[in-house]
């Protein structure tokens, strides 16, 4: 950040009288709401912190650390008493008031731009710190950031650069704002493309690695009359024999190739075996064919989701990165799981794992298909709460947006798993539902 950046920033900030919401939005990043109207949010990356004003935006994930809990208690609705630049260096420091203190009560936030050490610290009136985005031992720097200790001032920075007049700050951190969502949209559009393609790839050369039915069928064959040659034969078979000239039940000549390590008179168990084998993959492969071929179209229908996705949260939404947790790190073995503000989202990538899904459910978990139209079925595990409007509708985009590449209006009807009947298959039939609308924007026709 630069001196007349932040100089600008703490003007403006000083004519607001409340902060009405302070919560962490993504992992480094601050949103401060003042006066129930503006948002503004602190990127404190690492050596890349800045500064934007954008609408007001929901977090990716939830965030529970000690840090978010008191940020939220200590900032929402406390009066602002100043927004300024101490010793004109690399901080910005917000004086507040906590509304939930019962005594007066003054108690700081300071946003430090730092390169490396970039950090959000709360601090009391005694310069004590009450807690911060990152904690920061000895080992690391002589400035310890821990709760419990006085927190010391920043070595003296000398700057350089030149100073600037910003005739309007909120049009300078929305126009900086506008061109980070750009860059960040492509970067990450980017990534989640090229890692559905992969999962793409590998299915494709799955498919290709597939055995053909008929070929199976006539290894199956061949295995068969081998095994019922070497019992016709078994009386000239040696035990060293590594093959058997014979002639076939119509008369032609024929050489089979002997197993190793395998007892004469188990010979013929061996062919027969292979024989079934081939038998029962042949019997299988299309199912296999059409599983893969469904997994397949279901990656697919991401990655054109993906392409016309125009925000970051809905980019995670579809892709999600790995979480840290141990919950976050949960798989399914049938179908997709996700996770919509904290809310446990399964989807079936084909009629199997609809099935699946249909069998795992509870009676309260809420179930979602798209009307008249052959679909993921969405299970959204409740613990039987009620859901927020938000969690509904991002996750009958997700069934839209995984179920078909044509754009569109589309009606999702959700209900209660117990209202649910199946019929045969994933085939069900469903009461007491209600439905939401979703529009499926077009894609690029590809050629």
């Amino acid at each position: 950040m630069k001196l007349y950046e932040l100089k600008a920033i703490a003007k403006r900030l000083n004519d607001f009288s409340f902060i009405s919401r302070a919560r962490r939005v993504e992992d480094n990043t601050l949103e401060l709401v003042f006066d129930k109207s503006d948002s503004y949010f602190f990127n404190m990356t690492r050596g890349h912190s800045f500064i934007y004003k954008a609408p007001s935006q929901r977090p990716i994930q939830g965030y529970n650390a000690p840090f978010d809990t008191l940020l939220h208690t200590l900032l929402s609705a406390s009066r602002i008493i100043s927004v300024d630049v101490p010793n004109e260096d690399r901080i910005l420091r917000l004086t507040l008031a906590p509304k939930s203190s019962y005594k007066d009560k003054i108690i700081h936030l300071q946003l430090e731009f730092t390169g490396k050490n970039t950090n959000a610290i709360l601090i009391d009136d005694n310069e004590v710190i009450i807690e911060a985005l990152r904690h920061i031992d000895a080992d690391s720097s002589f400035r310890v950031i821990r709760p419990g200790i006085e927190l010391l001032p920043i070595p003296p920075f000398r700057r350089t650069e030149e100073s600037k007049e910003i005739p309007d700050i909120d049009a300078y951190l929305e126009e900086q704002y506008l061109q980070i969502q750009s860059k960040k949209l492509s970067e990450l559009k980017k990534q989640k493309l090229s890692l559905t393609d992969k999962k793409i790839q590998k299915l494709s050369q799955l498919l290709k690695k597939l055995p053909d039915e008929t070929q199976l069928n006539e290894e199956a064959q061949k295995y068969k009359e081998y095994a019922n040659l070497i019992l016709a034969n078994l009386y000239q078979i040696k035990p060293y024999d590594t093959k058997l000239q014979t002639y076939d039940f119509e008369g032609n000549e024929i050489t089979i190739k002997l197993p190793k390590d395998t007892k004469v008179n188990r010979m013929s168990d061996y062919f027969f075996n292979l024989s079934k084998r081939a038998k029962n993959k042949a019997k299988n492969v299309h199912i296999e064919k059409e599983n893969l071929e469904s997994k397949k179209t279901f990656y697919e229908n991401i990655y054109y989701a993906l392409e016309q996705a125009n925000d970051p949260y809905e980019l995670e939404l579809l892709v999600p990165k790995r979480g840290k947790s141990q919950r976050k790190k949960e798989r399914l073995k049938e179908g997709e799981l996700f996770w919509i503000e904290d809310y446990k989202v399964l989807v079936g990538r084909n009629s199997n794992e609809n099935q699946k899904l249909l069998e795992m459910a509870k009676a309260n978990d809420l179930w979602m298909h798209i009307r008249d139209v052959p679909s993921s079925h969405v299970i959204i595990r409740t613990d039987k709460q009620n859901l927020p409007d938000s969690v509904l509708k991002a996750a009958a985009k997700l069934c839209v947006d995984f179920s078909v590449k044509n754009p569109g209006d589309y009606e999702v009807d959700y209900t209660k798993r117990k209202f649910v009947k199946v019929q045969e298959g994933s085939n069900v039939l469903y009461n007491k539902y209600d439905t939401i609308s979703v529009t499926k924007e077009g894609v690029e026709i590809r050629v």
